[in-house]
C-alpha cells in the first residue's frame, strides 16, 4: 500500500487501529489492576508525605511520579507489539490495507488514552487541596503537563521496546532498564558518581544535560513551561515511534 494517504484516510486508519486497541484495554481485567495499583500506591504515598509536610502542594506526588512510571509504563506497554508476535495476530494486523505508521500511532494514541484516564483518578488530590486552602493552581497545572509530557514519552520507548521481541516478560523488562537510564541519569548521586570515575570528561553532568528526563520534567514541576524541556519530550517520542515504525516495516518486508 502506497505510504501517502490523504490526510481524513490517514487520520480514519489510526482511528481503526485506535479503536481496536482501546477495546483490548476495557475488555482485558488485568488493565483495570494496573490502574488500580499505579492509582493506590501513588496517591498513598501521596497522603503520607502530605501529613508529613502539611503544605498544599502536590509536590511529593510529583517528585515520585517519574519513579512510579518505571515500573507502571511498561506494563501498559509491554503487551502492545509481544502479543501481536506470540498470538500470531500480527500476520492479521499487517493485512489490513493501512501503512505502518498508522499501527504505531494508533497504538500509541490508545496507550496514552490509559495513561491519561489513570492520571486523571489523580484529580481528588486537587479537589482536597481547594478544600483545604488555596494551592497554586499554575504549578499544579504545569505538574500535571510534565507529567503528561514524561508518560508521552515513557510510553513511546515501551512500545518499541514491546516490537523488539515475542516475549512480553523481556518487553517489560528492556522498557523497566530504558525508564532507569534515563531516570536515574538526572539523579544527583548518579552524576558525581559518574563525573568522579571519569573526571577529565565529565560523563556525569553530560548525561544529565543532554539524556536525563530529570532537568527536562522538573522544570515543568517547579512551574516553567518551557520551550527546550517540551521539544526535549516532543522529539524523544517522535524518535522512539520512527525506531518503533522502522522495525515494523522491516517485519512486513
Amino acid at each position: 500500500m502506497s505510504d501517502r494517504l490523504r490526510p481524513k484516510d490517514f487520520a480514519r486508519g489510526i482511528g481503526v487501529i485506535f479503536a481496536r486497541e482501546i477495546n483490548a484495554y476495557v475488555d482485558t481485567p488485568i488493565a483495570y489492576i494496573y490502574a488500580s495499583v499505579f492509582l493506590i500506591l501513588s496517591c498513598s504515598t501521596f497522603m503520607n508525605a502530605f501529613f508529613l509536610k502539611g503544605a498544599l502542594d502536590m509536590a511529593p506526588y510529583f517528585d515520585l511520579l517519574p519513579y512510579f512510571l518505571i515500573l507502571f509504563i511498561p506494563a501498559i506497554t509491554m503487551r502492545a507489539w509481544a502479543e501481536e508476535y506470540s498470538q500470531h495476530t500480527i500476520e492479521l494486523l499487517m493485512t489490513m490495507p493501512l501503512i505502518s505508521i498508522q499501527i504505531v500511532i494508533g497504538k500509541y494514541l490508545s496507550a496514552l488514552v490509559f495513561y491519561l484516564t489513570a492520571l486523571l483518578g489523580t484529580s481528588p488530590i486537587v479537589l482536597m487541596l481547594l478544600f483545604l486552602g488555596d494551592p497554586d493552581l499554575g504549578l499544579i497545572f504545569s505538574s500535571y503537563l510534565g507529567a503528561l509530557c514524561l508518560g508521552s514519552f515513557f510510553l513511546s520507548f515501551g512500545l518499541f521496546a514491546s516490537g523488539l521481541t515475542r516475549n512480553q516478560i523481556v518487553a517489560y523488562v528492556i522498557a523497566v532498564l530504558l525508564g532507569f537510564v534515563f531516570v536515574l541519569s538526572g539523579h544527583e548521586k548518579v552524576v558525581e558518581i559518574l563525573d568522579g570515575l571519569a573526571p577529565a570528561y565529565h560523563i556525569g553532568n553530560l548525561l544529565y544535560e543532554s539524556l536525563s528526563v530529570v532537568p527536562h520534567y522538573s522544570a515543568f514541576t517547579r512551574g516553567i513551561i518551557a520551550l527546550p524541556a517540551v521539544l526535549y519530550f516532543f522529539f524523544l517520542s517522535a524518535f522512539f515511534l520512527w525506531m518503533n515504525n522502522r522495525s515494523l516495516k522491516r517485519d512486513r518486508e
